[in-house]
């Protein structure tokens, strides 16, 4: 988790700076955003929440999200993160959200991805969203990409608002 410190630093600045605040719905990472975001000091400021979505229930759980939402779209998709990002922003009310979904290993999940097949979203007044992709089937060195993929995601995505 150390080599996630630094990124979570940065996000911390811009956020305490423009008192914007962040929540997390993450899957394959199994909470590392989150203990990155929450590790720095101050992060009461700027981090309302977050939730470890790992099944269908703890989405519908947690989220309020319906199996619905995800009609008629791959839910291991840049799509399916974008679902999942958006409605943790509502149901956090914050002006931004991270949240990613995939499948770390040794085996692929029940979707078809392949382990190191990971999408994550950014949502807020800019959206961003990417795949990730290891070609490895370590499960935690997956985890510990994906987060850092995560991260630098949103720190891409915040600092290109154009009011910052």
């Amino acid at each position: 988790m150390q080599d996630l410190i630094p990124l979570a630093e940065k996000i911390a600045v811009i956020l305490k700076d423009r008192h914007e605040n962040i929540a997390v719905a993450e899957s394959t990472t199994g909470g590392l955003i989150s203990a990155a975001l929450l590790s720095i000091p101050g992060a009461s400021t700027y981090f309302v929440g977050g939730a470890v979505v790992y099944t269908l229930k703890a989405r519908r759980a947690m989220l309020d999200l319906p199996d619905s939402a995800f009609a008629g779209i791959k839910s291991v998709t840049e799509e399916g993160a974008m679902i999942l990002a958006r409605a943790a922003r509502k149901r956090f009310e914050v002006t931004w959200t991270i949240a990613e979904i995939g499948a770390s290993g040794p085996i692929g999940n029940r979707y078809g991805d392949p382990a190191g097949h990971s999408c994550m979203a950014v949502a807020g007044p800019v959206e961003r969203s990417i795949t990730v992709e290891t070609g490895i089937a370590d499960r935690v060195a997956n985890m510990r990409t994906f987060a850092t993929a995560a991260l630098n995601l949103l720190i891409e995505t915040i600092s290109s608002r154009s009011d910052s």
